[in-house]
């Protein structure tokens, strides 16, 4: 995937991280995840939870009153962007919206003073751990994989999604252009400019909501930012032969050029300057909307999970492990929005996600990392409720719709409070991925974010959560204990 220089600069990178560390015990966390995941939603009550001594019981340094002090301080790179939790804060608990998703890399630093639960250690000092949380588009995740594919192999597959039946309507104005383009004919930059906007329109199309489908690489070209219009974004899948040499001036020969200039100019800087420099991640996974869109939905999002987790580099921390290849010691796979469901569905949505990612969780243990999977809302927008339905206690969530959210004819205004009958995950996760025999669709609508509760001191307490404590303890537990 990478080239030896590629290895010597990462090494390098991770040599002066871990001389930092010496002095200052630091540890980097990757949050991942596809588009509308929530990544930004749980970086924000991660943060704010920490900083308000939030209920985290099952968070063993906080329940246990160890926390002394939480605060940021300024994100040690200068060239990255810092995450803006006081703007997301602001949106969430002022205006009572989402915020916006991420549209570029950016991290936050936040410092942990805390005692430790050994006798031994506090004879020596006080504790103190610096976390570097560092946020990148799900987009982004979606070109790691790329790396390890020739221009071939990449057209091959790509071509294949296209003609789909789920894709195959999206992809009409592409397909009719690759129909009509001569591979061997000399390059002319309309022709490559209009397969590469027609490519793209494809991969926006299946991007939408109602499609659900995940596998949509290169990433960039759902967001080119600064590089819109670039040699670097100006191809598309051809159906070249593998192994043929084309004329560099011929249209196949400048579309394999092309792409493989993305991978250097967009892909290989982000997996060595970032990806490759985590020693925690935690991967988001929306799997309702995938359930809703139906089997082929979850496949898709399948065949996306394995081939992102197949660029993560999975293994036992070791300082000089990780000086000469740093490794992702522990990962958390989180079904995020558990709130949509009652907490009955919560084991069976754990699940589903299990299912999706079995092979890729295998392959990580057996190189020494840990994992665990678990059903969480960041903030949780819901509470749960019963109603009497025909002498049937039914379980419901309560909670506020966004406006414009409907459910059959009724329409919802953003004001209103409803309970919602959300129905039940199968017991056996397999059967979502079995054509015409998928039971009963889930009710899904997106709810506006809780209002804060006060304390009877006046005082606002901190975001409300599904299983925020189990996370943190799980990804940083261990370095405060």
């Amino acid at each position: 995937m990478t080239s030896l220089t590629d290895e010597a600069r990462i090494a390098f990178d991770n040599l002066a991280d871990r001389t930092g560390s010496i002095f200052r015990p630091t540890l980097r966390l990757g949050v991942a995840g596809l588009s509308r995941a929530g990544k930004t939603v749980f970086i924000t009550s991660l943060v704010h939870n920490l900083l308000h001594a939030g209920r985290l019981p099952l968070f063993e340094a906080q329940s246990g009153g160890r926390i002394a002090r939480t605060f940021l301080e300024e994100q040690p790179d200068a060239g990255v962007p810092r995450f803006q939790y006081e703007d997301h804060i602001r949106t969430l608990v002022e205006d009572r919206l989402w915020p916006q998703s991420t549209r570029a890399i950016s991290e936050l630093r936040l410092t942990i003073e805390y005692e430790s639960a050994s006798g031994w250690n506090r004879m020596f000092s006080a504790g103190r751990l610096t976390l570097d949380i560092v946020d990148y588009p799900g987009e982004w995740l979606l070109d790691l994989p790329l790396l390890d594919k020739d221009y071939a192999t990449f057209s091959a597959e790509s071509i294949e999604r296209a003609r789909l039946p789920s894709r195959a309507a999206m992809a009409g104005p592409y397909l009719e252009r690759l129909a009509a383009a001569d591979l061997d004919a000399p390059a002319d930059e309309p022709t490559a400019q209009g397969l590469a906007r027609a490519f793209a329109d494809y991969l926006q199309a299946c991007r939408a909501d109602r499609t659900a489908l995940s596998t949509l690489p290169p990433g960039r070209f759902l967001m080119p930012g600064d590089l819109e219009g670039s040699p670097a974004l100006t191809f598309a899948p051809l159906p070249v032969e593998p192994g043929r040499a084309y004329p560099k001036t011929s249209l196949a020969g400048l579309m394999a050029r092309r792409y493989e200039g993305y991978k250097s100019v967009v892909v290989k800087p982000f997996f060595r300057e970032h990806f490759a420099r985590l020693d925690r991640q935690i991967l988001l996974v929306d799997v309702m909307q995938a359930i809703n869109a139906g089997p082929e939905a979850l496949a898709d999002l399948e065949t996306a999970l394995v081939d992102i987790l197949a660029c993560f580099r999975p293994g036992r921390a070791t300082w000089l492990g990780a000086v000469l290849g740093r490794r992702i010691d522990r990962i958390l796979f989180a079904a995020t929005k558990a709130d949509h469901l009652h907490r009955e569905s919560h084991v069976r949505l754990e699940a589903i996600v299990k299912r999706l990612v079995d092979d890729a969780v295998k392959r990580a243990r057996f190189s020494g990392a840990e994992t665990e999977t678990l059903a969480m809302a960041a903030i949780r927008a819901t509470r749960e409720a019963t109603v009497e339905d025909g002498g049937d206690r039914l379980p419901v969530i309560v909670g506020t719709p966004i406006a414009g959210e409907t459910i059959a004819d009724e329409r919802f205004d953003g004001q209103r409070e409803t309970a919602i009958f959300p129905g039940d995950l199968p017991s056996d996760p397999s059967r979502l991925f079995k054509p015409g025999t998928v039971p009963g669709p889930i009710t899904f609508v997106r709810f506006r974010p809780p209002k804060l509760e006060r304390s009877a001191e006046g005082l606002t307490l901190s975001l409300p959560h599904i299983r925020l404590d189990r996370a943190l303890q799980f990804l940083i537990g261990d370095r405060l204990a």
